[in-house]
């Protein structure tokens, strides 16, 4: 079956909302050709990493599961993602078995804890969810405000172990593993989401820091999310989610042939000045395939945006459509 640019354009994007209000602006988008959607929480709930009282005792999971279900009318391939982390946010809760937490976690058997996680994706497949942006597979530095109460550890390999389990047992469930955020994060001065900064750390330690992503690519991950800031001893210039050498980087030398997600492209050190549009299209040029954004009224104009660049050849429409396929296979999958 072949797709227009038009169709393409929806479909490599995996636009986010903060609410359970989002039908008006994505029954159009998945009529067009969109395949995906991120449910997430407000900024308030990111920061605090917890949902809100209000969402807690309103949000049931009747409710959430007949949101998706009205999408599912317009595209039953449907990626639906949520951000489900161990020991970080976890968008679910109160409406699925919590995930391990993590000072018990470490000291669980890789069976145990890989059941564990089976038992909370499985629960979220019922609701509709198909994929947990997770597990952060960043090993903890000195200084890091972005990930604070998110990272799972200080030590390669005992991330590793439970990244290992989280991939096997979500996966096992039918939900797909987005590890994150490559090639890892340790150190950073400030919030990316809010701040044009960069990751300094050489790569020596990067690529020590990186086992939890091998341990990942092992277990079978189906999709891999790069980091939101330049990785300076890589590439100074470019986010990881806009770098062609970080990318290269992933799908050279740790062999990962499966869907690259970007993180979300709005964020300062990701845009680094750009307009939005100009972003997608250089995430998409550096190889990534599925591309995180916030959603609202303005999504058509982003498509509207990203196809106009391949007409006029800014991004090939062999990589459009490229990136655009890669997603419908996954989703096809689900």
């Amino acid at each position: 079956m072949s797709y227009s640019l038009d169709q393409d354009a929806r479909a490599v994007l995996l636009p986010a909302f903060d609410s359970l209000d989002f039908a008006a602006v994505m029954e159009p988008f998945l009529e067009q050709g969109g395949h995906a959607l991120l449910i997430g929480e407000t900024r308030d709930e990111y920061v605090a990493r917890t949902m809100s009282e209000t969402r807690l005792s309103t949000e049931t999971a009747s409710i959430f599961r007949a949101a998706i279900e009205r999408l599912l009318a317009k595209c039953p391939s449907l990626i639906v993602a949520v951000d489900e982390e161990m020991g970080g946010i976890q968008r679910l809760q109160g409406l699925v078995p919590p995930l391990p937490a993590l000072p018990g976690a470490t000291s669980l058997s890789d069976h145990a804890l890989t059941e564990l996680c089976f038992r909370t994706a499985n629960a979220a497949r019922e609701l509709g969810v198909t994929m947990f942006l997770a597990p952060i597979a960043d090993v903890a530095g000195t200084q890091n405000p972005w990930l604070h109460n998110r990272q799972m550890g200080t030590d390669p390999v005992t991330v590793a172990k439970l990244v290992n389990a989280f991939v096997k047992g979500v996966q096992k469930a039918g939900v797909s593993a987005v590890t994150k955020h490559f090639p890892g994060f340790d150190n950073l001065a400030a919030d990316p989401a809010l701040v044009d900064v960069a990751l300094h750390t050489t790569l020596e330690r990067i690529l020590h820091n990186a086992l939890p992503f091998q341990a990942a690519i092992d277990a079978g991950t189906r999709a891999i999310m790069m980091g939101p800031a330049p990785v300076a001893a890589v590439d100074a210039e470019d986010a990881a989610s806009t770098s062609p050498t970080v990318i290269a980087l992933l799908r050279q030398q740790f062999g990962f042939r499966g869907l690259i997600v970007s993180d979300d492209l709005d964020a300062p050190a990701t845009m680094r000045g750009r307009s939005l549009v100009e972003t997608a299209v250089a995430s998409l040029n550096a190889g990534a395939d599925l591309l995180l954004v916030s959603g609202g009224p303005h999504l058509g104009d982003l498509c509207d945006g990203i196809a106009a660049a391949a007409r006029s050849g800014t991004v090939s429409t062999e990589r459009l459509s490229d990136a655009a396929n890669r997603v419908r296979q996954h989703a096809a999958l689900l």
